[in-house]
């Protein structure tokens, strides 16, 4: 029995995008894909392809052994063929209807006792005993996410397409519920795909990445790999992280948390949903260098280090720094020239405590 969904389609929009992408997706175990990218690049005419709503002009989508679609043996199943379920970004819930009308909508192909038994057990495994009864507008942003997880999951999908699930929250809401989303997902343990632009929730949402870009795709890999080793510039100004690496917080003082990383000492504002695993990432630009011995800036992290690679980008200058573990700044060529930065000189990179970014590390990943 195949255990992956296979997708190899091509769809044009005249004088906008030339959609033309191919991946695969494994089903067993149930993994959740990350589609990254920026707006317009593609993302959501992939998702829409995938539950039925789009048609590729050539291609093939295939789940498991089912052919969902195979233009050139004129296959096309229909959305409610396939078995999905849909979570949209807005959430796009009744407001007339209440949290367990909400859920019970498409189950109309069980008996009434049967679907009040469903909309029950689903309730309980999203945690939303004791709001049966209330209406949208009622909810917090949290509990209206979880109903939608729950309505798209009442029907028992095969597979689960999230658009942006988290971009109608607020930004500490958002930043606490995304663990919440991530472990939800996997206690469902249903294959699925997420669409997202924000790196901090790729990281902490999937096992796989799949880099968007103008209708194809760039590079597909688990989010560390691809954030912390792109697979070329186009990749890296995509992904937009230079240094991606795992560490874990040993101790949290006074809203800043000291993190061990590849055994040297990092300190970062405490993140309330990180730790103790977490990717710490580090944005290039946010990496100040300094010649040996000179005196103490107010930045919380002096990292000595030696100058691995110089490489220009443009305007920029990349340079990568062994301190303990492999650092990138970018800094202008004039500063390369100041600091007689090469291959195997010494070098202090300072780096402030709220530009070493947190990230939840879950699941062993």
């Amino acid at each position: 029995m195949a255990t992956e969904m296979t997708v190899a389609i091509q769809k044009s929009f005249p004088g906008r995008l030339s959609l033309d992408i191919s991946f695969r997706l494994p089903l067993e175990p149930p993994v959740v894909l990350i589609l990254f990218g920026p707006s317009g690049s593609g993302k959501t005419t992939i998702l829409r392809c995938l539950a039925g709503l789009e048609w590729p002009e050539q291609g093939i989508i295939k789940f498991g052994s089912d052919v969902w679609l195979d233009t050139a043996a004129g296959i096309r199943v229909s959305p409610q063929g396939r078995s999905l379920g849909c979570m949209f970004q807005d959430y796009a819930l009744f407001p007339t209807h209440s949290v367990a009308g909400n859920v019970a909508y498409g189950l109309d192909g069980l008996s009434a006792s049967q679907r009040r038994h469903r909309v029950t057990e689903v309730l309980s495994l999203l945690h939303l005993e004791g709001v049966e009864n209330l209406h949208p507008s009622r909810l917090s942003g949290g509990q209206q996410q979880r109903v939608a997880l729950a309505r798209a999951v009442a029907r028992r999908p095969r597979l689960l397409l999230l658009d942006e699930p988290l971009s109608a929250l607020d930004l500490p809401t958002r930043s606490k519920l995304c663990g919440e989303l991530r472990s939800l997902l996997k206690q469902l343990a249903i294959p699925s795909v997420v669409l997202t632009h924000d790196w901090a929730e790729a990281l902490a949402l999937g096992d796989r990445m799949a880099v968007i870009h103008e209708g194809h795709v760039l590079q597909i890999g688990t989010p560390q790999e691809v954030f912390s080793r792109p697979r070329d510039a186009k990749v890296a100004q995509v992904v937009g992280v230079e240094t991606v690496i795992q560490g874990r917080v040993i101790e949290v003082s006074n809203g800043l948390a000291t993190v061990d990383v590849a055994g040297v000492k990092l300190t970062a504002l405490a993140a309330e949903e990180a730790g103790p695993d977490v990717f710490v990432c580090i944005r290039a630009e946010d990496v100040v260098l300094e010649a040996l011995g000179v005196g103490a800036t107010s930045a919380r992290n002096h990292l000595a280090g030696t100058v691995r690679e110089v490489s220009v980008t443009g305007a920029l200058v990349c340079v990568r720094i062994d301190c303990g573990f492999l650092l990138s700044a970018m800094i202008t060529r004039a500063a390369v020239e100041d600091l007689h930065l090469a291959p195997g000189e010494p070098v202090v990179a300072s780096i402030k405590a709220g530009a070493v970014h947190l990230v939840p590390r879950r699941d062993g990943i």
